[in-house]
């Protein structure tokens, strides 16, 4: 059995929760959890914001641990090694994105916490191809938001061929725009970051924007009229994406890595005129996932985590849902 922590209902009181997990599948393996992320996704999910959710619900998708089990098809890891798994527990291995490694854009992908029961537990399973190993040197307590919230990030720089001499911005410094600004400035870009609040806008500059826009400032932002070649957008709220892009040079992109619910409002012109792309992107795939770690790893790269410990769920919940984390929360098995 498996014991962990699931959610009943939707915004209810996480409660010890115990599962049988069933044999270990030839393709699977096992990982001893020793620290878990918390994500707004995870909230989501728990709360079926996304749609109605079976219950119960173990969550947790930022999955840092041990290799404890090794199913019989599996040679590529093995007992005791550091692990990570992300969104993603596993894939169909047999459609076009799978076989020309974007695993990531699956659609018969299996996520970790739907259908699948998550890492706020001691023990969590997934396919292995979707378990990727942690290289020595990276800090093991604040690795687990990588899998999500780094890498969610990364992969547009490897995506969109993002180069050093490009000048970006990113729209919300909070659990990933605060990475986006460590990894875009270690990438090698001029920086500037998008915000309202005056602390972050020091704390901005601390974790790597050159320079900084006040994003409830129509005339600053005005001001910025061509200037950069690509703008990431991590916030979930509706802005004015036709002042954003005016900022975007010519060929520039707006791109979305944060769940924006509302309807986008943007004028084709702006477009055409100036050969400007939106898009989107989700994580990434296995493969850049250990890329990133290695980039990160060479680059001291981080996430700025608070840690609770695992019987302190409910109260580190609470915390990740009033908006004061700063900037990803952790669990922690000690």
């Amino acid at each position: 059995m498996i014991k962990a922590y699931a959610a009943f209902e939707p915004k209810g009181e996480l409660k010890p929760f115990e599962y049988d997990p069933g044999e270990l599948k030839a393709f699977e393996v096992e990982i001893d959890v020793d620290y878990c992320g918390i994500c707004h996704s995870d909230l989501s999910v728990m709360d079926s914001e996304w749609g109605a959710m079976p219950y119960p619900v173990v969550a947790g998708h930022e999955v840092v641990g041990r290799i404890a089990k090794i199913g019989a098809d599996v040679h590529h890891l093995k007992l005791g090694q550091n692990v990570g798994l992300g969104w993603h527990a596993g894939y169909c291995n047999a459609c076009a994105a799978c076989e020309t490694g974007d695993q990531n854009l699956c659609d018969n992908a299996q996520a970790t916490i739907m259908g699948h029961h998550g890492g706020f537990a001691e023990q969590v399973r997934a396919a292995a191809n979707s378990v990727v190993p942690i290289p020595e040197g990276i800090d093991l307590a604040s690795a687990g938001p990588l899998f999500c919230g780094g890498i969610t990030v990364f992969n547009p720089l490897v995506q969109f061929d993002i180069k050093p001499t490009d000048k970006v911005a990113v729209i919300g410094i909070g659990g990933l725009g605060h990475l986006a600004l460590q990894f875009l400035n270690a990438w090698g870009c001029e920086v500037t970051a998008f915000t309202s609040s005056e602390t972050k806008k020091k704390e901005a500059l601390e974790m790597g924007a050159h320079f900084t826009l006040n994003s409830r400032d129509a005339d600053e932002i005005a001001s910025a009229v061509k200037r950069f070649d690509f703008i990431l957008s991590t916030v979930n709220v509706k802005l004015d994406w036709n002042l954003y892009l005016s900022t975007l040079n010519v060929k520039g992109r707006l791109h979305f890595v944060g769940a924006t619910l509302e309807p986008l409002d943007i004028g084709v012109f702006s477009l055409i005129g100036g050969q400007r792309s939106v898009s989107g992107s989700p994580v990434g795939s296995p493969a850049t996932m250990k890329q990133m770690l290695d980039f990160a790893r060479q680059h001291q790269i981080k996430p700025v985590i608070e840690k609770f410990k695992f019987s302190d769920i409910n109260q580190a919940i609470d915390h990740v849902r009033s908006g004061n984390a700063k900037y990803r929360v952790v669990l922690c098995r000690k």
